[in-house]
């Protein structure tokens, strides 16, 4: 583990305790395949209500950014539709990793952009948030071009749910290039060129003193938030476009993808406070796209920890 890693502060997303355990996803992943989405689906109440009760972190974090995002105070209601909305989310990748578009509703808008980057040969840098489903997006991409997909995260975030999910798929295969260490950008350039898709999150980031000097604040639901410049940073030094993506939980098999151009560093000026002044640009449009987004769709944001560092400060 790195330096930097060790200096996570207790109140850290990244610090945080998974409440999930093997043997409770691979009970419900047994209810999937073996008994079908309806049936699994009847499970997501139970899994919600759980949350709502005996979460209180998580409830009080949902109730925040509710409260911002909706514009009013967040009822019970309110919970526990942001609690099922996570559950059905991660419920549906097992038949994402399997393959099984045939049970989901999709519709994909800004598919062009998708295209004309391909054309290029040098893969398609996404960037988006801890909203929706990214699952949806690999899915689709995959079951219409069989396209190399790689997430850049904290591997051991997703370590569980991804072997069950491999176990249940044997052809799932999502790459994790690991975030932090020596050698992720190479990684990630190599992944790239080789035609692939390669995604990054940019709405969490971690509250060390090496990153809090390169992170930016801007208002995110009416609140000073910091964000970490990395992803755009990255994005100029390999010289790539960068594709804001998301994919909405619309409901019942319902999902929306959605694909816009968010940057383009193909060819950055040479003039340093021009790149600079392109990258605090690019990050105050995704802040801004992010925002539009959670007021747009309000369940879908599943960021259930102290993302405004509140506690911390009582």
């Amino acid at each position: 583990m790195s330096a930097e890693a060790d200096s996570r502060p207790a109140h850290s997303w990244s610090t945080t305790p998974e409440r999930s355990n093997l043997l409770a996803i691979r009970t419900i992943a047994w209810i999937a395949t073996h008994l079908g989405r309806p049936v699994a689906r009847l499970v997501l109440h139970p899994i919600a209500l759980y949350y709502l009760l005996f979460a209180p972190a998580a409830r009080r974090a949902s109730r925040r950014y509710l409260g911002r995002a909706l514009g009013r105070p967040a009822g019970w209601t309110d919970l526990y539709r942001h609690f099922h909305a996570f559950a059905a989310v991660a419920l549906d990748r097992i038949w994402f990793a399997a393959g099984r578009m045939d049970l989901f509703d999709l519709h994909i808008g800004g598919g062009a952009v998708i295209e004309k980057t391909l054309a290029e040969g040098r893969g398609v840098y996404l960037l988006g948030a801890h909203i929706g489903s990214f699952e949806a997006l690999h899915a689709a991409g995959v079951n219409r071009r069989q396209l190399p997909v790689a997430m850049v995260m904290y591997p051991e975030n997703a370590r569980m749910i991804h072997t069950v999910l491999q176990a249940l798929a044997p052809d799932f295969d999502v790459s994790i290039i690991p975030i932090g260490e020596r050698g992720s950008a190479l990684a990630i350039r190599d992944f790239l060129d080789k035609g692939g898709l390669t995604g990054l999150m940019g709405d969490r980031y971690i509250p060390s003193k090496a990153v809090q000097e390169s992170s930016v604040e801007r208002s995110f639901l009416g609140q000073p938030t910091q964000f970490t410049d990395g992803p755009v940073r990255l994005a100029m030094m390999l010289r790539r476009r960068v594709i804001f993506m998301v994919g909405l939980y619309r409901g019942g098999n319902r999902y929306q993808l959605r694909f816009e151009e968010l940057a383009d560093f193909r060819q950055p000026p040479t003039d340093p406070a021009a790149r600079e002044a392109l990258v605090l640009a690019a990050v105050s449009d995704y802040v801004r796209r992010l925002e539009a987004l959670c007021r747009e769709a309000p369940y879908n944001w599943f960021n259930f920890y102290d993302y405004w560092h509140e506690d911390a400060a009582t």
